[in-house]
């Protein structure tokens, strides 16, 4: 399979290519970056630590995916429409785990999704889809007597809280308790929790690759359901997982839950 890269310099795109270069079933053939990006116009293997690869970092959209049968796109959201655009004209597959999307983003995935096979995901870890499946099973067994929380822990680099992750988990909250009202903080005299509050709370410090807590809590017990990732590498294995599974498949908008079949 021939792959390429949206948002290629970044710490994803190059443990993608690291993967993508130690795989034999997969090729990377384009590299797109920003234009304002110090590693524009570089040999994307010598950018990852692999040596040359003959593929070089470009802002130009139609040349740097050109070729490709799968692009992987961890960007930013504003860059996400442009690139889907541009990936339906050229018939290829998407998987993108760019967060943040607004609307138009959103909206931008399910009109490609009309054209070429859209996966999309805010945490590629299979763990983390199994985790959400998780903690929708135990609200459903446990009943509404039991408050949801999530807390997120991240490194201190990170620009937005809470984490897409974060978000994905309070989804699945919400989708056995849909009047939930999701809080980001609590401060002074706020009242006692109503049935209705979802906490989700984020940390920042140190250099935590990333860390999600679901917390069950009911009369007499409580349930802790963590997922730790330990390496930014599991969401580039996910990621690869992910473009192995749309890769030829029909024209529509795929989810994790779908990889794990």
């Amino acid at each position: 399979m021939k792959l390429a890269l949206h948002g290629a310099t970044g710490r994803m795109g190059l443990a993608i290519t690291r993967l993508a270069h130690a795989a034999e079933d997969l090729t990377v053939v384009g590299a797109v970056c920003s234009s304002v990006d110090p590693g524009q116009g570089k040999d994307i293997g010598e950018l990852a630590g692999v040596g040359p690869i003959g593929v070089v970092a470009t802002a130009d959209l139609g040349s740097g995916l050109l070729g490709a049968d799968c692009v992987i796109d961890f960007s930013v959201a504003s860059a996400v429409p442009g690139l889907l655009a541009v990936a339906a004209r050229q018939k290829m597959a998407v998987v993108s785990g760019t967060t943040n999307l607004d609307a138009a983003g959103k909206q931008a995935l399910e009109k490609a999704a009309d054209s070429v096979p859209v996966l999309w995901a805010a945490n590629m870890s299979l763990g983390i889809q199994v985790l959400a499946e998780v903690v929708a099973h135990a609200l459903r067994r446990l009943g509404a007597s039991y408050d949801a929380e999530i807390v997120e822990i991240h490194h201190r680099k990170k620009v937005d809280a809470p984490s897409g992750t974060a978000r994905r988990l309070a989804d699945a909250v919400r989708s056995v308790r849909p009047d939930v009202q999701e809080l980001h903080g609590r401060d002074g005299e706020v009242g006692m929790r109503s049935d209705r509050d979802l906490g989700v709370f984020g940390i920042r410090g140190g250099d935590v690759v990333g860390d999600h807590t679901v917390y069950l809590l009911g009369p007499g017990e409580r349930l802790e359901l963590t997922h730790r990732a330990t390496s930014r590498e599991l969401l580039a294995h996910g990621a690869i997982a992910a473009a192995r599974f749309v890769n030829k498949r029909k024209p529509r908008l795929y989810t994790m839950a779908d990889v794990l079949g």
